[in-house]
């Protein structure tokens, strides 16, 4: 069913404080001045990983950076990296190479224990099966990343008289506010109520940047533009960056920015014939 929305990035204006003026072209690396460089979210520069480290790389990035309260559509094709790149960010893994830093922190410098917590305090991740936890209520389940971060429930006890209670706001305002529904498993739940347990888990708190792992694969082309729409309701009150990944590229038109991971992404390319091609 095609759908009546159609959401573009001026109805959601970027904060003029970002230093992307001009948004860039599709896949174009472009890089922000030193000066401006505490306003990013994301700043990412000559990363390499690999599985097998005798192998070469899967992903080799020489830049990418993310205004903070920017929305960043990353788009490519199933197998291309998006996951990968995601788990660096976020700093589940650390890659061979380069450096990764978010919010102004080399994540890829700090241990294990410190990147856990830095995750805990400063992103929410709405994961592409979801993640929920089936012998957790739904309230449990969104009210999870309080119990992990200090700091996240203390910006959820701002917005709500309790941690459950701002929970509950975040349901309704994903139109979730049925008492009944909010009463039953989880494991019961349809894919899109699912969805949206997901994403006020993510949202819960506050995190300074939210990443969605290809969120809205399960849902027709209405229910995904209307699920982003509430997304972007939700970072802009906040001043949250939004980072998105998905292989539907008729997303994209909605978000600030796109950038294509096949471009910026030069594993199977001679970093040679990189540089030629810029000059």
């Amino acid at each position: 069913m095609e759908s009546g929305i159609r959401l573009r990035a001026k109805d959601y204006p970027m904060n003029p404080s970002t230093p992307f003026s001009i948004t860039p072209e599709k896949g174009h690396e472009w890089t922000a001045p030193i000066h401006e460089r505490a306003a990013l979210a994301v700043d990412v520069s000559d990363l390499q990983f690999g599985w097998d480290t005798a192998a070469d790389p899967i992903l080799d990035i020489m830049a990418l950076q993310i205004a903070r309260e920017e929305r960043v559509f990353i788009e490519g094709p199933s197998g291309s990296g998006k996951s990968t790149l995601l788990s660096l960010l976020a700093g589940v893994m650390t890659a061979q190479k380069g450096a990764v830093s978010v919010l102004g922190q080399r994540v890829d410098a700090l241990s294990g224990a410190q990147r856990d917590r830095f995750r805990a305090d400063h992103i929410g991740f709405i994961f592409q099966m979801f993640n929920l936890v089936p012998y957790l209520s739904l309230i449990e389940n969104v009210t999870l990343p309080c119990r992990f971060s200090k700091r996240r429930r203390k910006r959820a006890l701002r917005r709500s008289a309790s941690v459950g209670a701002e929970a509950v706001r975040l349901m309704a305002h994903l139109n979730m506010a049925d008492p009944d529904l909010l009463k039953r498993p989880v494991t019961e739940l349809s894919v899109g109520q699912q969805q949206r347990v997901a994403a006020a888990r993510a949202l819960i708190g506050a995190p300074e940047i939210l990443i969605a792992d290809e969120p809205t694969s399960s849902l027709d082309a209405h229910h995904r533009e209307a699920f982003i729409c509430l997304l972007f309701d939700e970072c802009a009150k906040e001043t949250t960056t939004l980072v998105f990944v998905s292989h539907d590229n008729s997303l994209a038109t909605m978000f600030d920015r796109t950038v294509s991971l096949t471009q910026i992404n030069h594993a199977r390319r001679p970093r040679i014939q990189i540089v030629k091609e810029a000059m």
